[in-house]
């Protein structure tokens, strides 16, 4: 089912430079995994599909519900739409204008509320006076198995990666993929990329438990979160080698590079593996990053490419 919505989409080496066979400047062959080319520019698409299609049909007759700042919003208004059923999308009162035109372009009912609200719709996996089933944006075994198919891709393409890249949000991505590595390749390194103002794993690994942080919302608004759910931080211990963390800087700056030497347009979220890499945290060889999603806002992406951000 989930071919039936999501494109595979191709995985492409980092321009680095102008003349990279001459002159390379990274610290290691980086591939990207370009999910911002999914019809509705995220990953998002995958888990969606996945798990709707796997709901019985009577649990589809009230429509759906999801809890999304935006890519899973629009993933599950995509399914929805396919099948003629309502959708209804519970999202924070910052998320970015781009991403809540596309919901309601494709049909979604959006609710905006207050950050504690969201969260505790991802927690109670439901939202008061809101029918329909919950599809959950990370935390669901069928989301993560949509999610796990582009490491069937990655390796399709490269053998032997040395290590891949995952932004980390709810961590559906990140244990999808690495669900699937470390049955095809265990030797693979696979790291969760973080950025600095809002990095609850990176704090969680640390202290050994889930731990929760200072939330800062910044302009990368597809990662990040106040805490980590346990169970996703319990799966994140057995399947994850580490989270490495870029400064927004940093991602801005992978922002722009992707734009102006692969004519990639990637959102925060998507350029923040990218920065992790360029930095060096994951190594030399071959790593790949997984390009998330794309779906920016063309104000935030001219202010980024002007060196404004």
């Amino acid at each position: 089912m989930i071919a039936n919505s999501a494109i595979r989409t191709p995985l492409v080496r980092l321009n680095t430079t102008w003349n990279q066979i001459l002159e390379p400047d990274a610290p290691a062959e980086i591939y990207l995994k370009l999910e911002n080319l999914q019809p509705i520019g995220s990953f998002k698409i995958r888990g969606a599909a996945n798990a709707i299609s796997r709901l019985p049909k009577e649990k589809l007759e009230l429509g759906v519900v999801t809890a999304s700042a935006g890519n899973m919003a629009q993933g599950v208004a995509w399914n929805a739409r396919k099948l003629g059923i309502p959708c209804t999308v519970i999202a924070p009162d910052s998320a970015p204008e781009t991403k809540i035109r596309a919901i309601e372009r494709l049909g979604g009912r959006v609710i905006k509320v207050t950050f504690d609200q969201w969260w505790s719709a991802f927690e109670q996996r439901a939202f008061p006076g809101v029918a329909g089933t919950f599809i959950h944006a990370f935390d669901d075994l069928d989301v993560m198995a949509g999610n796990g198919t582009i490491a069937l891709e990655i390796l399709e393409d490269l053998a032997d990666p040395d290590a891949v890249v995952i932004p980390w949000g709810g961590g559906g991505l990140s244990c999808g993929i690495a669900s699937v590595l470390r049955e095809l390749r265990p030797g693979c390194k696979v790291f969760a990329a973080e950025v600095s103002t809002a990095a609850p794993l990176a704090a969680s690994l640390s202290a050994g438990a889930p731990t929760e942080i200072n939330y800062q919302p910044s302009w990368v608004d597809g990662i990040g979160a106040k805490a980590v759910f346990p169970q996703m931080f319990e799966r994140a211990k057995k399947l994850i080698d580490g989270s490495l963390v870029a400064e927004l800087q940093s991602v801005a700056g992978a922002v722009k590079l992707l734009a102006e030497r692969n004519h990639v347009i990637a959102e925060g979220a998507g350029a923040c593996p990218v920065a992790c890499a360029l930095s060096g945290k994951a190594g030399t060889g071959r790593v790949v990053c997984v390009v998330s999603g794309g779906n920016i806002d063309s104000t935030k992406l001219v202010r980024i490419l002007n060196g404004e951000m």
